[in-house]
């Protein structure tokens, strides 16, 4: 069973297409499906069910592809990073993700790639564009706060951070000197980072405060910009530690109370395992993993 004819049946398993199968891995459709058809062969066992809108695996499919799925991910990844330590890996990376995390955390672990003479180019997204501009292959590696849920990506934990409620010395002020602490902070504005409070509500339930009818007097999926009217004393927000704690340091924000406690976040490394067939991508995504230290209340 050649390794070529495993990674076309990973791919027409993970797609669930020949057609789109076939454009990932570089080959013709004719040849997609002879991989297949020679693996039918020698399992004596049919992989998948064909129909005009794609092909649905089998149970023999799912069998195979729990046995040799994540295995033939790792093998490709240790012969690439091989590959890249023994040959010439300058290129272009093209990594998506979260601005402030890209930024404030990401950027200085890129050194080692940048002096390797890898070109690196950094792009904005939400958790939505991040999954389509990886499966679509026009980024090559995401990161985001959100576990992976689409079968066809891989990601691994790379950092955890606590959140912290906070806000400017007056704002701050005004909060505590209020008889009721939970009607006081909803009473100011909030700065969120979607309109779903994705960060804030989880905070909000774990301290027992209400969401009940809370509106975003801003959403800004760039959390630097809502720490900017932080800092000139509107509102207040929860926001990711890295992201506060110089501020915090220098007084020109506080911590507001979390009566019962705060909450962590973490975040992802994501890939397209097709694409670590690429030595440059194989050989960054290892050197990140590497830097990233995941490290729980880091």
């Amino acid at each position: 069973m050649s390794l070529s004819r495993m990674r076309t049946f990973i791919e027409v398993y993970r797609q669930r297409s020949i057609s789109s199968a076939a454009r990932s891995l570089n080959l013709t459709q004719p040849a997609v499906s002879q991989h297949i058809s020679g693996l039918e062969v020698v399992i004596g066992r049919p992989l998948f069910e064909r129909s005009p809108s794609g092909v649905k695996p089998t149970s023999a499919a799912d069998e195979l592809a729990a046995d040799i799925g994540d295995k033939l991910d790792v093998a490709e990844a240790a012969l690439s990073s091989a590959r890249a330590r023994s040959m010439d890996i300058e290129g272009v990376l093209q990594i998506v993700g979260y601005g402030g995390f890209l930024e404030e955390i990401l950027s200085e672990q890129l050194l080692p790639l940048l002096e390797s003479g890898i070109k690196v180019r950094l792009h904005i997204g939400n958790n939505d564009l991040i999954t389509s501009l990886l499966l679509e292959g026009h980024c090559d590696l995401g990161v985001s706060a959100q576990p992976v849920f689409d079968t066809r990506l891989k990601s691994e934990a790379i950092f955890t951070n606590k959140v912290l409620p906070v806000a400017s010395p007056s704002v701050a002020e005004r909060i505590l000197a209020a008889e009721k602490y939970d009607e006081a902070i909803r009473s100011e504005p909030l700065l969120a980072y979607n309109l779903e409070l994705s960060l804030i509500d989880h905070w909000l339930v774990k301290n027992r405060i209400s969401v009940e009818g809370l509106v975003p007097a801003m959403v800004s999926q760039d959390l630097r910009s809502q720490r900017k009217l932080l800092v000139k004393g509107f509102g207040w927000s929860v926001m990711p530690e890295f992201l506060c704690r110089e501020q915090i340091a220098k007084g020109e924000l506080v911590e507001l109370p979390s009566p019962i406690g705060t909450r962590e976040i973490q975040y992802y490394l994501l890939w397209l395992p097709s694409a670590l067939r690429q030595a440059r991508v194989a050989h960054a995504r290892q050197s990140l993993l590497n830097q990233l230290d995941y490290d729980v209340g880091s």
